[in-house]
């Protein structure tokens, strides 16, 4: 992106700052910032073409048209439009707060509706398979434990890559976790999470900075290799669903809110910024509600 404005600057370097800014100040995840990286270098490649000098004269009626292309000629889905959308809108806003643009051309665009599909769940007899993990070799443990730990508290996958010993307290059964733009929080974790995690620092013998769990030669076990454990754990325990860490996450919530009705101590748990995000398992506990509905209620049948 070479495109010069009135004082000089590249174009490139509003969105250079941006991305310091998102990593170095928002201590976004390497992957989130990647993302909007990703969807500036769309934004510079038309400011280019349109042979813009400022930022400040990008209309709205332009950045729609680029949205609509995206759309029509790259086949872009509904959710990939409106990640592109977002971080344009928040780009503008940080030129905005610097005082580069006098308006945000992005606030108005209109991207086609994303279609919310419900998270898949485990049940709890599937998952009462999946974590009894037999055995008692080193991996057996390791896994056993990760695999309580995911169910018990709802972690991200980062977030059980990125915590250690000294972020658990057993005697309380909490652990503290940093989530999406390193927001700290504290968890609970079952007891039968606890007893798995105490088995595995018997056997590991860690110090406190040491990850919580670990792959080869003591490191951090990497989210792949997390999704990795995670399929092999449920090929072996005859789990035919497809298990991923999210699912774990998504399975946890469910019953959570399915045994308990409390929305806002779901949202806490896995650190939702907004309440609607996690809403969505209100349609779970209630598509669950409706099949025993059907299948109890005598007025419910419906004639053949």
């Amino acid at each position: 992106m070479s495109a010069i404005d009135a004082t000089g600057a590249s174009l490139g370097d509003g969105v250079d700052r941006f991305i310091r800014y998102l990593r170095d100040e928002r201590r976004y995840a390497p992957s989130t910032v990647e993302h909007y990286a990703h969807a500036l270098a769309r934004l510079g490649d038309f400011a280019e073409a349109q042979a813009l000098r400022h930022w400040r004269d990008l209309k709205p009626d332009q950045l729609q048209s680029l949205l609509a292309d995206e759309h029509r000629v790259k086949r872009y889905s509904p959710s990939t439009l409106r990640g592109l959308a977002s971080a344009w809108r928040s780009f503008f806003r940080f030129l905005a707060r610097d005082g580069e643009v006098n308006s945000n051309p992005a606030i108005g665009l209109r991207s086609p509706k994303v279609q919310r599909k419900l998270p898949q769940v485990l049940d709890a007899d599937e998952m009462a398979v999946l974590v009894d993990v037999p055995g008692d070799d080193a991996e057996s443990i390791r896994d056993r434990a990760l695999l309580e730990l995911l169910y018990s508290s709802g972690l991200r996958v980062a977030e059980l890559c990125g915590v250690r010993w000294r972020d658990l307290d057993p005697g309380d059964g909490m652990l503290r976790v940093t989530g999406k733009g390193s927001k700290t929080r504290i968890v609970p974790v079952g007891a039968k999470a606890l007893v798995a995690l105490a088995a595995l620092r018997e056997q590991d013998l860690p110090r406190d900075d040491d990850p919580l769990v670990r792959g080869a030669r003591g490191a951090p076990l990497t989210p792949n290799g997390v999704r990795a454990r995670l399929k092999k754990r449920a090929n072996e325990q005859g789990v035919w669903k497809r298990v991923y860490p999210h699912l774990m996450r998504h399975s946890c919530a469910s019953h959570l809110l399915e045994s308990s009705g409390d929305l806002r101590a779901v949202q806490e748990l896995l650190g939702h910024a907004d309440i609607g995000t996690t809403q969505i398992y209100t349609h779970l506990d209630f598509q669950h509600l409706a099949k025993v509905y059907d299948a109890a209620h005598p007025r419910a049948r419906r004639k053949a």
